[in-house]
């Protein structure tokens, strides 16, 4: 998610294109125990993660003089030439971007006796170097390793005029992933661990070893005080034997699980991901860890919708009321969000001149509005049972909602015409680039265009995010909001189609074969558009999937995999009971307050701490690790208590 802390996300472009010159100063329930012991693995991750990274880091004693930071390594530039010459590169990752200046080298003072300058060169993504002289050219593509050594020697070729261009290893570099490998073995292995202790614990020869023991132990602690007898002991001993009272409530737990997933994940991105380039937002298009999370929590809402409204219409609330309460609802979410993404709240009263008006909670409050509204105008009391051999019966579950089916086509029509047919000044029309140095430089104060111009119209230049995310590798220098006013359309479309899901649930209630078939029916639907949108690409699609923009074929992509990944929650949870949900079904039953937590108290212990060493990997990782398993472990105790927070 896009912070709302300028102080904490602006960074210098320099250090973050990762190039510049180099100074010398620089018995419980199967679901209690799956959550204790996930809670465990991320402690025992917490031990030994750093421990890997400063073995990793052992080799570079002989480097100390050098002061590097993470994702960074240096590069000694040695030209034996008789020329000047000049150093550019281009990330792998910038599409059409121009070449940007690295340094400049003058001739060699003497025949062997090379030119040389070092600099400090970002190794998150290969990189493009292009040597330029007054004779010829070369390029050298090269994926740099982190706290690595490297030469790179310009000369002539055999005497000639053609230029050769070869980088050397001068030391070897890290492997900053060792980390995150040894927490993923961790945590793989407590959960076997604890799938194991689940089916032993469930054996009928351990149940009753563990019964007898308990009654044993009753009987004597009820000898030793004057608060019953051996009688009442075996009273009590047989009414634990009995199995408990089959729950009337019918709840999905798949659907909380697959929120709380969604969750966590974001927590943890949130917190910085062990500052790990995949658990960052994408600088433009593409997707990565961290692309995946929103969308989905969004998703999951439209479900959520779909099944409350269903419940209280049952119940025998009026629309009208209903109706009331999402507005109610909707307005808290917003005003919660604007002081979120605004935390200089805590230093008094919020200024208007630089208050962040768009965020992830506002984005959730518009999507909630304009889709329980859309369900409240067609959702159903109560559904009557519908013959199964009717040809319009596959389709039940959109035929019966086709008026909210109109608006949200018509709402796409919208975005797609003021994408790709509002002029925007200096601009091209339909234009759907980074802007700065991507398409050559031609269009650099053009990020986002027509999504960044309805924003400054509508909320003005200094309401919106600041830094956004395509600084990174595009260099830009206009400000651009990622949950801005045009995108907050394909929101909607997001939740409506999580709203279908919930649909299905409720037309093929019980029918588990039926309502996943359904699910994977929209994910390959989905994925089709998807494939055509975007060519299979990342950047040559028609429109490509695209985060910052909330480009369409983002929503159908993402919408794709969370009906996938919705049958296989659903299928393991609650058809085959294979897992409970834990641990991510707790916060999944208090995410308002787990999300508006972990960005309340983001600064504070235990959620942050003062760092041994800030620029380690494996410290970022643990850190990251523990403030995410707080929140793991709060939202299980609040579970417990029956304390769960509704707006």
């Amino acid at each position: 998610m896009a912070k709302g802390n300028p102080r904490k996300n602006s960074e210098d472009t320099s250090s973050v294109l990762g190039l510049k010159q180099t100074t010398q100063k620089e018995m419980t329930p199967p679901g209690t125990r799956a959550s204790l012991l996930a809670a465990l693995a991320l402690v025992v991750a917490v031990c030994v993660v750093p421990l890997t990274a400063q073995i990793s880091a052992s080799g570079l004693s002989h480097h100390k003089h050098i002061s590097l930071k993470m994702d960074e390594a240096i590069l000694t530039v040695n030209n034996e030439l008789d020329t000047e010459v000049v150093v550019t590169w281009v990330s792998e990752r910038c599409f059409q971007c121009l070449y940007q200046q690295l340094g400049v080298l003058p001739a060699g003072p003497a025949p062997g006796r090379p030119s040389s300058a070092s600099f400090v060169v970002s190794t998150q993504h290969e990189m493009t170097l292009q040597l330029n002289s007054t004779k010829e050219s070369c390029t050298v593509p090269f994926h740099f390793g982190e706290q690595g050594n490297y030469s790179l020697w310009v000369k002539n070729l055999n005497n000639s005029s053609v230029i050769n261009c070869s980088v050397v290893t001068d030391a070897e570099p890290v492997n900053s992933y060792i980390p995150i490998l040894v927490a993923f073995l961790v945590l793989a292995g407590l959960a076997i661990a604890s799938a194991i202790g689940t089916k032993i614990f469930g054996l009928d020869v351990v149940k009753g070893f563990l019964f007898r023991i308990s009654g044993s132990m009753e009987t004597e602690r009820l000898i030793n005080s004057e608060l019953g007898s051996p009688g009442r002991t075996v009273s009590l001993v047989a009414d634990n034997i009995l199995p408990p009272a089959p729950s009337p409530s019918k709840r999905l737990r798949s659907l909380d699980t697959f929120r709380g997933l969604s969750l966590v994940i974001m927590v943890f991105v949130n917190y910085g991901g062990g500052r790990y380039w995949f658990f960052r937002h994408e600088s433009w298009n593409g997707l990565t860890v961290a692309d995946l999370v929103f969308p989905w929590f969004v998703f999951m809402m439209g479900t959520s919708i779909a099944l409350s409204i269903n419940s209280l219409l049952r119940a025998g609330s009026t629309r009208r009321s209903l109706l009331r309460k999402v507005v109610w609802r909707s307005v808290q979410l917003f005003v919660i969000g604007v002081f979120v993404v605004n935390p200089n709240y805590c230093q008094g009263p919020l200024s208007w001149d630089n208050l962040r008006i768009p965020g992830v909670l506002q984005r959730l409050a518009w999507s909630y509005l304009a889709v329980a509204c859309l369900d409240l105008l067609v959702a159903r009391g109560h559904l009557d049972i519908l013959p199964a051999e009717a040809w319009w019966s596959p389709g039940v579950d959109i035929l019966l909602y086709w008026p909210a089916w109109l608006c949200v086509l018509l709402l796409e029509t919208v975005w797609l015409c003021l994408t790709f047919l509002l002029p925007v000044p200096d601009c091209p029309t339909g234009y759907l680039g980074p802007g700065g140095i991507g398409d050559m430089g031609l269009y650099a104060n053009c990020t986002g265009g027509a999504a960044a111009l309805i924003d400054r119209w509508l909320l003005g230049e200094s309401h919106v995010y600041q830094t956004p995310s395509s600084r990174v590798i595009y260099a830009t220098r206009v400000p651009y909001d990622p949950e801005g006013v045009l995108g907050s359309i394909n929101s909607v479309l997001m939740a409506f189609l999580g709203l279908q899901a919930g649909k299905i649930i409720l037309h093929y209630r019980d029918l588990h074969k039926c309502i996943m078939s359904r699910f994977l029916t929209w994910g390959l639907l989905l994925g089709v558009i998807s494939a055509i949108l975007t060519k299979c690409s990342t950047d040559h699609g028609l429109i490509p999937v695209n985060k910052n923009l909330w480009s369409l074929s983002y929503v159908t992509t993402l919408a794709c995999f969370a009906y996938v990944l919705l049958v296989l929650v659903y299928y393991a949870v609650d058809v085959k009971g294979w897992w409970s949900g834990a641990p991510f079904y707790y916060p999944g039953m208090n995410s308002i307050l787990v999300y508006v937590g972990h960005e309340v108290f983001k600064d504070y212990f235990p959620f942050r701490w003062r760092m041994a060493n800030s620029q380690s990997h494996g410290e970022h990782l643990a850190q990251n690790l523990v403030a995410t398993s707080c929140w793991i472990l709060i939202s299980y105790v609040l579970y417990r208590k029956k304390i769960f927070w509704k707006i």
